[in-house]
């Protein structure tokens, strides 16, 4: 029996997705995190330049290729920034996919109050259980929130910019190709992350090794590329609805990818608050139709 490509895509894309955090650890021992982002993007401008040279698409307007790089500023420079700069400094890549997951919560609550949505009263008993299994897992964590680490502000802002970008490429970044809006996104994210090494890693020397140019291909190839193109395609048959509720399991499995290659341990206090998260976040956005939160869609056209 043939399994529909809407039944598998799903799974591989938020398979891959949680990656990007471990992914990021294991790279990281081997140079400053903006120099690995900056590597990371110029790379993968690379590789879509060679989609594009294959498929020919249509190029944005000057206007909105410059919407286009205020939402690669926030969704892919300032957000992977601040993720990478906090695992650097020794978050947990379990406890930094919790905090950063919240991200479709607090949009959904913006959005609330900005009037684009209302809320019954299992969806406010949602926004109660998410923020209830963050506190646990934060507390469950070997105390780091509370140890002074400035690694949690970085994973905060984080996911401030990440919602901020999503916002603001709902309302401002639609209507071009996916595949050319995504390539000025990553321009103007190299052009982010390529200042920030400059300014603060500069004369840090990257080691090269097997396990970092394995982090490095693995981030470029299957995140920003592979990843990329299978949520284009759910995007073009529709399929996005689904997707919205398999994300929440991307936490826990970071976690377990994080225990099995860096011996990363949560309590059973956290685990017990990621699962509460989780079922915090999808009974918030369960009460309406289930939306792919638009930061994993950078340019989804009209």
């Amino acid at each position: 029996m043939r399994i529909a490509a809407s039944q598998w895509i799903p799974w591989v894309f938020v398979l891959l997705w949680s990656t990007g955090f471990t992914g990021a650890k294991l790279g990281l021992p081997y140079c400053g995190p903006f120099t690995f982002l900056a590597i990371r993007m110029g790379l993968t401008l690379l590789c879509f330049a060679g989609l594009i040279a294959a498929m020919r698409p249509a190029w944005p307007t000057l206007a909105q290729a410059r919407r286009q790089w205020v939402s690669g500023a926030l969704l892919h420079g300032g957000y992977l920034g601040g993720l990478f700069a906090a695992i650097k400094l020794g978050v947990p890549a379990g406890l930094a996919a919790l905090i950063v997951g919240l991200q479709p919560l607090l949009t959904a609550l913006l959005a609330w109050r900005l009037g684009e949505r209302r809320f019954g009263a299992a969806q406010w008993l949602g926004m109660l259980l998410g923020l209830l299994g963050t506190t646990l897992v934060v507390l469950g964590s070997k105390g780091l929130a509370l140890s002074g680490n400035p690694g949690i502000i970085f994973v905060v802002a984080a996911l401030l910019l990440i919602t901020i970008g999503t916002l603001y490429q709902k309302r401002r970044g639609q209507g071009v190709h996916p595949i050319t809006g995504t390539f000025h996104q990553y321009l103007s994210a190299l052009a982010i992350t390529g200042a920030l090494a400059l300014c603060f890693e500069r004369g840090q020397a990257v080691v090269w090794s097997g396990q970092f140019a394995f982090a490095l291909g693995w981030s470029v190839l299957m995140l920003s590329v592979l990843a990329i193109l299978l949520l284009l395609r759910m995007l073009r048959e529709g399929d996005v609805g689904k997707v919205a509720s398999y994300l929440y399991l991307v936490p826990g499995l970071t976690a377990l990818q994080a225990w099995w290659l860096f011996d990363e341990r949560l309590s059973a206090l956290a685990c017990g608050g990621i699962l509460l998260a989780a079922a915090g976040v999808a009974l918030v956005l369960s009460g309406g139709r289930i939306r792919l939160p638009n930061s994993l869609a950078p340019a989804s056209k009209d």
